[in-house]
Parts: structure tokens; C-alpha cells; sequence
């Protein structure tokens, strides 16, 4: 059960920072400001850390990981890619990287949840790109 949690929760982590590093590079080239950027710079650069961690986990599993649910990513995408035509400011990524840094967080506390039985390795790993999350989210209010 241990094991069994372990991976489904690492799955579940690496689905959600590949997740998130597809939306940061989705807006990354339209930040208008070098802060912005910057902001969102190093969280790519903190996400893809936490996302070779997770890989490295998954790997001692012999586990290629998740993929992020294509429908989610699309509708993601479309959103962004919308609304960012409509409004192309800060405050517009700022608001559509909130949602989705509160969506992440929200569904990588439930897999905690829901997969207690994984080792702490694992349950550190989902707590850490939560925090990510959530720092970035915070981060962000400059620019709402």
C-alpha cells in the first residue's frame, strides 16, 4: 500500500508541475514588466527543480510519470491564450496565474490527502511544490 500510494501521489506531482511549468512558459514572453518576468522566471526555474526531484523519485520506481490531463491543459491554454488577447497586462497573467496556482494547490491537497499511505519522501515533495504554489500565488497580488 505503501508503494502503491507513493507512486500515485508522485504521479499526481509531476502531472501538476509540468502543469505548472506549461503555464509559465505560456506567459512568460508576455509579462510586460522585468519584475513580472523576473517573478516568473524563478518560479519556472523552482518549478523544474521540484520536477526532476519528482522525476528522480518516479524513476526508483521504474515509473515514467503523468502527463497532464489534455483536456485541462487545453482548456488552460485556450483561457490564457484568450484572455490574454483581450487585456494583454500584468495584471490579466497575474490574475489567470493566481487561478491556477489555487487550482494546484487545491488538487495537490486533496492527493495528500487522499494518498496517506505514501512514504515521506513523497508527501515532502507534493508539500513542496504546494508551497511553490502558494508563494508564487502571494508573489502575485503586486500585480492584480
Amino acid at each position: 500500500m505503501i508503494e502503491q500510494d507513493t507512486v500515485k501521489l508522485l504521479r499526481e506531482c509531476d502531472a501538476g508541475a509540468r502543469m505548472g511549468m506549461d503555464s509559465l512558459n505560456g506567459v512568460l514572453s508576455a509579462a510586460e514588466t522585468p519584475a513580472l518576468r523576473e517573478l516568473l522566471k524563478a518560479s519556472l526555474d523552482s518549478h523544474e527543480t521540484v520536477s526532476r526531484d519528482i522525476t528522480e523519485a518516479l524513476h526508483r520506481f521504474d515509473d515514467a510519470g503523468k502527463k497532464p490531463n489534455p483536456m485541462a491543459s487545453g482548456m488552460s491554454w485556450l483561457k490564457a491564450h484568450a484572455e490574454l488577447a483581450l487585456d494583454h497586462s500584468d495584471s490579466t497573467i497575474a490574475d489567470l496565474m493566481t487561478d491556477g496556482c489555487a487550482m494546484g494547490i487545491k488538487s495537490l491537497s486533496r492527493y495528500l490527502n487522499q494518498y496517506q499511505a505514501a512514504d515521506e519522501d513523497a508527501k515532502g515533495l507534493a508539500r513542496k511544490l504546494i508551497g511553490l504554489e502558494d508563494s508564487l500565488s502571494q508573489d502575485l497580488r503586486a500585480y492584480l
